[in-house]
Parts: C-alpha cells; structure tokens; sequence
C-alpha cells in the first residue's frame, strides 16, 4: 500500500481537507493511480475550490475534495475490462466510498453527480456548487478555461505541490487507454475527440444516422 502524501492545511491559500475521511480517500486513490492522475485530480480539488471561495459559493469541501479525487479513477488498470463509461465507473465508487462511511446518501448522490457529468459541458455550472465545481477544476486543468482570471501566484503555488510536466500529452495518452477497450461510451461525449485522433478505425458514431437508420417506419 502506498503511503499518501503528507497533506499540507492548504495549498495556495486554498484549504485542504484533513478529515478521516479525506485521508482515507487520498489514501485509495493514491493506491490507484499514477502521479499523473493522483496531481491532476488534486489540482482539479484546488482549483475548484477556489473558483467557489472566489464566488461566495457555499460548499462542501470534503465533498468536493472526494468528487475531485474520484473523478479519472475510472481511466485506470481497475476498470480495463468495464464496458460502461468511465465516468460512471469513478461515480459508484465514489458514492460506495462514502456511504460506507456513513455518508447520508443525498450527500453522497452529490459527489456522484459531480464525477458523472464531468465531461458534460454546461449542465454541471447550474447544479449544486459539489457537482459544480468537479466540472469547474477539470475545465482549469484539462482546458485552460479560467486560466487568466486566476491569480499567478495561486496557479504556481498550486503547480508547485502538484506538478504537470507534458501533461497535456499525457493526459490525452491516459485518456486515450481509458477508453480504447469501450468506444462506444464516448458517444455524445467530449471524448469521443480522443479516440478520432488516435484511434485510426474509430467510427464516431452520428446522432442523425441513428434516428434515420432506426426500425421506425416513419
């Protein structure tokens, strides 16, 4: 078992959850991904977290902190052989995490939501600030989006304690082998980009040729 990383009381002026809880879900995710998956979903955390300090949301934060740490497990070795999209993957065990803890489970339902809609672009900004914020520090880290507003000194502190290096070629690298072995759970997702660029026989499937090729006469 890997032993997590000490976790500073905050990171960039950020705070950082050090409840039993949290450190037992750093702890696990840690077991479970590399350093390029364990640094991208604490960063996810941090800047999240500070979009909603920034905008007076009230939130959780060892919620968010659980959602941030859950969010990419579904990309790693443990889930290879899944057929179901990977979101959905991050999102039960995140939920089964928490409810074995006795987590009530609308609070729990919240940290699911955050990981399954993820990679689904607007809907996640008009839910609750838990969900919210999961898409907020993905679209950060992953896209850039917000990269401007946020303080220079905040940003390098935050890459400071949790580094990037080649990660925008990585991340796509793990995205890619994440989703590789189940195309077909990219459909009407942000992914499925990743398998028409690296996937030379990927056929990304087309909304329209569905309706029309449906046993529907009319």
């Amino acid at each position: 078992m890997t032993t997590p990383d000490p976790t500073p009381s905050a990171i960039g002026g950020i705070p950082v959850p050090d409840s039993k809880l949290a450190r037992e879900a750093t702890e696990l995710v840690r077991d479970l991904t590399d350093d390029l998956l364990y640094d991208h979903s604490r960063r996810v955390y941090l800047f999240g977290a500070r979009h909603g300090l920034d905008r007076g949301l009230d939130f959780d934060p060892e919620l968010l902190y659980v959602g941030a740490l859950f969010h990419d497990l579904g990309l790693t070795a443990r889930f290879r052989a899944s057929q179901r999209r990977f979101e959905l993957d991050g999102a039960d065990e995140a939920r089964a995490f928490l409810t074995a803890r006795g987590i009530p489970e609308d609070r729990a339902r919240l940290v699911w939501e955050g990981i399954a809609l993820h990679t689904t672009p607007e809907i996640p900004h008009h839910m609750a600030p838990e969900v919210a914020l999961v898409t907020a520090g993905v679209e950060l880290d992953v896209l850039g989006l917000g990269y401007g507003t946020l303080p220079a000194e905040t940003r390098d502190a935050i890459v400071a304690a949790h580094p990037r290096p080649d990660f925008k070629r990585r991340i796509l690298r793990a995205f890619h082998q994440g989703l590789a072995h189940r195309p077909q759970t990219t459909f009407g997702n942000v992914k499925a980009d990743v398998l028409a660029r690296f996937e030379e026989d990927y056929t990304r499937p087309n909304f329209v040729r569905i309706i029309e090729d449906s046993p529907w006469p009319q």
